[in-house]
């Protein structure tokens, strides 16, 4: 077995008590802490998310879900070829041997773009070191490469992520390819499963999150515009990682299918079982629209889709 647990299916502790009840859409940690990622390591819940605060990956902790701490940066250094300040959407695994490894997005200085970037910890608060001497995943004639996250399918560790193609006119695919058990090289060939396609979406897809659920898979991803209300989480399913992927009719949760409670959200994150109940951790824009705060919602499920309970 590859790996011991993988974010995007962080399964909680028999013992944890529920998160207490918050206000309807309030945020849990109302500071900018976008595109969250967590994991949960011996009852403590460890949330990842892009540079701010001083902090390339900023990185909080919680036993609850409910009440979060700041620690210090989880990535305090980075090498020569990385361009600071644009470090961001992290993915945090735990391996077999009790490491940790990081997949984060950020910009080379050449060529120029955004792409996936491979980093281990020994502690899950780190610090995170940079390993290799350039991105793992960086395909150029693709518009680079951003929003890393894994799934273990069968004893198999996959990579998937998205080619920024957005920022060049080319379409954006959700791809994963195999890793290696250190997690720090993929060994297959990237394979394409998924697309914008829907008007929803307009010209973009991004953020996957993958889940084993029941026989099949769930897949979770953000679309269209991050910075306003149109951005929202859809969801798909499939049989294999290879597909045929089918999509849900419309977003799953949105500004307007949320009533306003919540504000362009995703970047989304699964927590499983948590006292018996699943979470979707996710971020949403205050409502000047300045930052992007964490959220935590109870789900329910739909077949194999989670709904997020909202107020009456």
């Amino acid at each position: 077995m590859t790996a011991f647990a993988v974010s995007g299916c962080t399964a909680a502790p028999e013992h944890s008590a529920p998160p207490a009840s918050a206000a309807a859409g309030a945020a849990v940690l109302n500071t900018n802490f976008a595109d969250p990622d967590v994991v949960e390591v011996d009852g403590t819940y460890f949330a990842y998310a892009t540079n701010d605060n001083n902090r390339n990956v900023q990185v909080a902790s919680s036993t609850d879900l409910l009440d979060w701490e700041v620690l210090p940066d989880a990535l305090p250094d980075l090498p020569s070829w990385i361009i600071p300040g644009k470090t961001w959407a992290p993915e945090v695994t735990r391996l077999a041997d009790d490491s940790f490894v990081m997949y984060f997005t950020a910009t080379n200085f050449a060529p120029t773009l955004q792409c996936i970037g491979v980093a281990t910890a020994s502690d899950p608060a780190g610090p995170f070191i940079v390993q290799s001497d350039a991105m793992i995943i960086c395909p150029e004639d693709e518009g680079g490469a951003i929003d890393a996250s894994t799934v273990l399918i069968d004893d198999a560790l996959y990579l998937v992520w998205k080619n920024d193609g957005n920022c060049c006119d080319l379409d954006t695919w959700i791809q994963a390819a195999t890793l290696s058990p250190d997690g720090l090289s993929i060994t297959g060939d990237p394979i394409r499963i998924l697309k914008q396609t829907e008007e929803w979406e307009d010209n973009l897809i991004e953020a996957p999150t993958i889940v084993v659920r029941g026989t099949g898979l769930l897949m979770l991803y953000s679309a269209n515009s991050y910075g306003d209300d149109r951005y929202a989480v859809g969801a798909a399913t499939a049989a294999s990682i290879d597909g045929p992927w089918t999509k849900e009719t419309g977003p799953i949760l949105s500004t307007e299918g949320s009533g306003g409670l919540y504000r362009g959200p995703g970047g989304q994150d699964l927590v499983f079982g948590l006292n018996g109940k699943d979470y979707l951790v996710f971020h949403g824009w205050d409502t000047d629209y300045t930052y992007r705060a964490l959220h935590v919602a109870e789900t329910e499920w739909d077949a194999d889709i989670p709904r997020v309970l909202t107020p009456e």
